[in-house]
């Protein structure tokens, strides 16, 4: 068998050929010891050579430069791992990034006995990912293979090459991994005798960045004669996606009368290309501001971070002084850095302006009036005002307050949440021969704290005169109900008693007469003029229209008002009871047979509508009998019953 030189992997889109030959066939590029293992020191002393480093390009190690996992370890001239200053706990482990213009590579430093310090690796070494990174002395020698993504037809075209000019005869490359046998399939392939790697459609980079083959030599039986070695496939992205922004609608508020650059919202955009590159380095900027008033720049947008801040004065932003408290912005993002050449992606913010409470609630007079019938009770006046804060907040609705003029409580004052206007009542009846005028000192506040430099004012309060209209009342029975006690059965004509009627308007001296208004039994009479009630007829306790022994009956005062009033007075009178009810015996009826052996025939009870003592114990006797030897007798059984 011939002697056999490495494969060597022609990058056709860098244009770049890497040559190997058979001079450097002893020469493994990279650390000729990749892993290290050392016991965890008690210290590690500055400047003391921890290990030695062996690295080679194999051409000169040229512009070598080393970097350490650690920022408290360095690698001296001679390859040596030293310390910068006494340290003790560093980790598990230590990584060592070795670069020149032909190779990188890294080794490990595994520290038995250390505690575990987290940090991602990626944040430690920014590799070049187009270098090649041997790692073990082959002769398949690999570079990742970079294509940029939307390229046009022809396909398939060739992307890069496998050269082994001294690999057996018959034997072939073969090429598998994710793009070639596994999905997505037959993107890659490889010819089996000259090596050449081509592409057979055009890539997308944002479903796929990068592709993971593997490349092998096999002999005509298929069997594997070296590999497989790892071969990666690098999308280059190109900028074929603007940016979008995803988190809409996009609505900010700001306080009115905030300061200068105060943030009132952040708006960021995705952009799906590479964000390694310009292709994604999004740049922010406002197109269109509505309304343009009063500035055409109210507000700045951080070109970097999408921050938007307010750019007028305090003074500018007033919420009752602009067109609109609302404004559309129309943002855009742009990558490329925001070149003209970049992709734009636009979407609209809207940025409330907030009220606040800065304006005092006025009463639009500083009088009002009322009128009010005496006895009546409800609304009497609206109050109105004014408040140029917005109508939806705290900062409008109005609360009112009687502070002046209510000693009695007899008036209440409710806002109208539609109209904000102050609804002062009546709630209890007033009297005009009492006062027939009255006066109340009302104001008005926000539900909201006025802002420190605004404070309420003589138009946020308000007089109130109400003149209370006379009307003609009814004359008032005192006292109401009446009560008087009597026996039943007094003699018709009997005097009860006199009713005392009087009429509230005392300014009008009317007179007053009276009748009778409701007598069930039809049992009273009244003196029209002097209100004298005697009795028509006997009073009977025992009468269906007495009720627990009262008898009541209504009477009327009417005056001599146009037209007149009429008031109601009760009477309630207690019935004495007599005893004028003889009582009734029941049974009445009893049977009883010839040859009945039970002796006891019935049992008779007695009842009384009377009161006691009126009524039981009863005395039973009988009377007569028809039958010459008294067949019968009659034997107590309690105090009502035979």
């Amino acid at each position: 068998m011939q002697p056999r030189t490495p494969f060597v992997l022609c990058v056709l889109l860098s244009q770049v050929l890497l040559l190997t030959s058979a001079e450097d066939l002893d020469c493994v590029p990279g650390f000729q010891q990749k892993v290290f293992r050392i016991n965890q020191p008690a210290e590690f002393i500055e400047d003391q050579k921890i290990l030695n480093l062996n690295f080679s390009d194999c051409k000169g190690n040229d512009k070598l430069h080393y970097e350490v996992s650690s920022p408290y370890f360095r690698v001296n001239n001679e390859g040596g791992l030293v310390a910068l200053r006494n340290i003790t706990a560093v980790g598990k482990t230590l990584f060592i990034h070795a670069r020149t213009p032909h190779v990188d590579d890294m080794a490990e430093l595994v520290i038995v006995g250390g505690k575990d310090i987290q940090g991602p690796l990626q944040d430690i070494f920014k590799f070049a990912r187009t270098s090649p990174v041997p790692r073990q002395k082959r002769s398949i020698v690999v570079s990742p293979i970079l294509i940029p993504e939307n390229q046009r037809q022809p396909f398939p075209r060739d992307v890069g090459k496998v050269v082994d000019s001294d690999r057996p005869e018959g034997s072939k490359f073969r090429l598998t991994g994710k793009g070639v046998d596994q999905e997505p399939k037959g993107i890659f392939r490889i010819n089996e005798n000259t090596g050449s790697v081509s592409v057979t459609r055009n890539l997308d980079r944002e479903m796929f960045a990068t592709y993971q083959l593997f490349v092998e030599t096999t002999d005509v039986n298929g069997r594997t004669l070296e590999g497989p070695v790892p071969l990666e496939v690098i999308v280059i992205d190109q900028n074929d996606n603007r940016p979008i922004f995803q988190e809409g609608p996009y609505i900010g508020h700001v306080m009115e009368g905030s300061p200068t650059g105060t943030t009132v919202m952040r708006m960021t955009a995705f952009d799906a290309d590479d964000p390694a590159t310009d292709n994604a380095l999004l740049r922010y900027n406002i197109r269109q501001q509505t309304p343009d008033k009063p500035s055409p720049n109210m507000f700045y947008i951080d070109p970097e971070k999408g921050d938007i801040v307010t750019v007028v004065s305090p003074a500018l932003l007033d919420r009752e002084t602009l067109e609109n408290p609302k404004y559309e912005l129309i943002v855009e993002a742009q990558d490329m850095a925001g070149l003209n050449v970049g992709l734009i992606g636009t979407a609209t913010a809207t940025i409330l302006i907030d009220d606040k409470n800065d304006h005092s609630p006025k009463f639009t007079k500083k009088e009002f009036q009322a009128t009010v019938e005496e006895g009546a009770v409800g609304v009497i006046v609206n109050l109105t005002v004014e408040d140029k804060d917005d109508p939806t907040t705290g900062a409008w609705r109005a609360a009112y307050t009687i502070i002046n003029g209510n000693p009695g409580q007899s008036f209440e004052i409710h806002t109208n949440p539609q109209t904000n206007e102050g609804m002062l009542s009546v709630v209890k009846p007033l009297d005009y021969e009492i006062s027939a005028f009255h006066t109340l000192l009302i104001k008005v506040e926000n539900e909201d704290p006025l802002v420190p430099d605004v404070s309420y004012g003589p138009s946020s309060t308000a007089t109130i005169h109400i003149t209370v209209l006379d009307v003609n009342e009814g004359p008032v029975f005192y006292p109401d109900p009446m009560m008087v006690t009597r026996q039943e059965n007094i003699s018709v004509g009997s005097v009860l008693l006199t009713v005392n009627a009087t009429d509230p308007d005392s300014l009008q001296h009317q007179t007053i007469r009276y009748s009778v208004y409701k007598d069930p039994a039809g049992w009273l009479n009244i003196n029209p003029i002097n209100g004298t009630v005697d009795t028509t007829a006997v009073l009977d306790r025992e009468s269906p229209f007495v009720h627990n022994s009262v008898y009541t009956a209504l009477f009327l005062a009417i005056d001599s008002g146009n037209p007149p009033a009429t008031g109601t007075g009760t009477l309630l009178i207690t019935l004495e009871d007599v005893n004028d009810n003889a009582p009734f015996i029941y049974p009445t009826v009893a049977e009883v047979c010839d040859d009945a052996k039970n002796l006891s025939v019935v049992i008779l009870g007695a009842s009384d509508k009377d009161l006691h003592p009126n009524t039981d114990p009863f005395k039973f006797e009988i009377h007569k009998q028809t039958v010459p030897d008294k067949v019968w007798k009659i034997s107590k059984i309690n105090s009502k019953s035979s």
